[in-house]
């Protein structure tokens, strides 16, 4: 399969050039690189592509090169593997020099005044096609030439065009500035160990992995985004599922990230997240939202009204804590709060009832950009999961949308005891990849999370997590960030 142009960076600027002297360069971004002698003009040329391959494997991505030669000149594709694909090819004009008798006898002919034409010589050989004389790979449109042909006459401005020397590109085809970053080496597992020891290793394919998800987490996009977390069903790691998103995206982005609860009464997003100095919640901050929208307010005043997390270093609006429990948010409420926390924050990561039907949980859903459905490997909250996914779908338009476009996050069962192991452990993990298995034909990426015991009870902290779950909920991040 060829590779268009608009595959194939431009920089840095790659040159071969081969003499007729029987000397040759690679010139990169401006270093000029000695091609090694060969016996013949074939072996410079296959010499001076090695140099381009090796370039190629550094940058680890294809790469172009102009190339220039005693028959022509050109630009190819040059891929890390060794392909070579020809872009265009242009020989250089075949010119004969006539001399002696026969050239007295052509300036004879042009002087005559006999009209009658002369034969004309048959050529020596038979035309060879392109391909056997071109080192570089042929273009299928490329025609052939013949070589050795009869001298023909040429008018004196053809003559100075042959002559005229190729077209010099602009400087503004070129840039000295070389596009792909180096990759760094190792720092994981034997790999880095050997690196740390002087001996530079490249990253495993699971480093490169995590990096690219790293960097998917770490990105800033245009824009307040928000988040919605759902299952209809209590127990399905809703909560822990916000706490781990706004922890990671947090971290790793440093872009200021608030988690809240909305819940249609009282929601546990509080109990298993840092208290700040005050007890204020949601409420609060829908009385105070004309305040908190003047231009003159300060930027730090929100800090009154959320609950800061020092160690995972995102924010926290909890729900009403009344214990009467006499007052349940309104869509309106949740508009207000919506726009108060998206002037305050880039990312809003909302936790919420267990209510599809409520007027706060659809509102919540009209300002959702990307959706995620947490489940734990329980066949009970999974059917849940599904049915809030059927319901969204069936209500069409934005809400069928971010279904399709959801991320289920499938935890290994929180019932599950420390002591776990054995026959049972391994139920547990077959359990989760079957639930996995059937959601993954319905929504654009299913993540799963292996059991921890921090997850269960008490405050949950991202560092107190095993390395094995750390990994596993920054893929399910950066899921997440893909769809931002």
């Amino acid at each position: 399969m060829s590779t268009t142009p608009t595959e194939v960076l431009a920089f840095p600027n790659i040159k071969a050039i081969i003499s007729g002297n029987g000397t040759a360069e690679v010139v990169v971004a401006g270093n000029s690189r000695v091609v090694p002698a060969g016996e013949t003009l074939q072996d410079l040329r296959d010499n001076a592509l090695a140099l381009v391959v090796a370039e190629a494997r550094t940058l680890q991505r294809p790469v172009r090169v102009r190339i220039e030669d005693p028959e022509g000149h050109g630009e190819l594709f040059v891929h890390p593997g060794g392909n070579v694909e020809s872009v265009s090819y242009e020989t250089r004009p075949v010119r004969r020099r006539t001399s002696g008798p026969a050239s007295t006898r052509a300036a004879a002919a042009v002087e005559s005044t006999d009209t009658t034409p002369a034969p004309t010589p048959a050529p020596k050989e038979a035309a060879r096609p392109v391909a056997d004389r071109q080192p570089w790979p042929p273009l299928a449109a490329e025609t052939a030439l013949v070589e050795d042909v009869a001298p023909i006459s040429v008018a004196p401005e053809q003559a100075v065009a042959a002559d005229a020397p190729v077209t010099r590109r602009s400087l503004k085809e070129t840039s000295f500035l070389v596009s792909a970053p180096v990759l760094e080496p190792a720092t994981q597992g034997w790999r880095g160990a050997l690196t740390r020891l002087g001996f530079r290793m490249d990253p495993s394919e699971e480093e490169l992995s995590e990096r690219e998800d790293i960097r998917i987490v770490s990105q800033h996009w245009p824009g307040p985004r928000t988040i919605a977390v759902v299952n209809r069903k209590g127990g399905s790691n809703k909560t822990p599922t916000v706490v781990m998103l706004s922890a990671i995206l947090a971290r790793y982005s440093g872009a200021a990230t608030v988690a809240w609860d909305n819940n249609e009464s009282q929601g546990t997003l509080g109990w298993r997240t840092e208290k700040g100095a005050h007890d204020r919640s949601v409420l609060d901050l829908i009385d105070s939202s004309t305040e908190l929208l003047s231009p003159s307010t300060n930027a730090a005043e929100i800090a009154k009204f959320v609950h800061h997390q020092t160690a995972d270093k995102f924010d926290v609006l909890r729900s009403d804590e009344n214990e009467e429990g006499d007052h349940e948010v309104t869509a309106e409420e949740v508009d207000i709060a919506h726009q108060v926390l998206t002037r305050y924050y880039r990312l809003v990561i909302v936790d919420s009832g267990n209510t599809a039907r409520a007027a706060n949980w659809r509102r919540m859903i009209d300002h959702t950009n990307q959706l995620v459905v947490p489940v734990t490997a329980i066949e009970d909250r999974a059917e849940a999961a599904r049915l809030t996914l059927q319901t969204l779908e069936s209500r069409a338009g934005h809400d069928a949308e971010l279904a399709r476009n959801a991320v289920v996050i499938v935890s290994e069962s929180t019932d599950a005891k420390r002591s776990m192991t054995g026959d049972a452990l391994k139920r547990a993990k077959a359990e989760a990849q079957r639930i996995a298995d059937g959601f993954e034909p319905f929504v654009r990426a299913v993540v799963r999370i292996p059991y921890d015991p921090a997850l269960v009870n008490g405050p949950i902290r991202y560092e107190a997590l095993q390395p094995a779950t750390q990994r596993a909920w920054l893929a399910a991040a950066a899921a997440v960030a893909s769809g931002f």
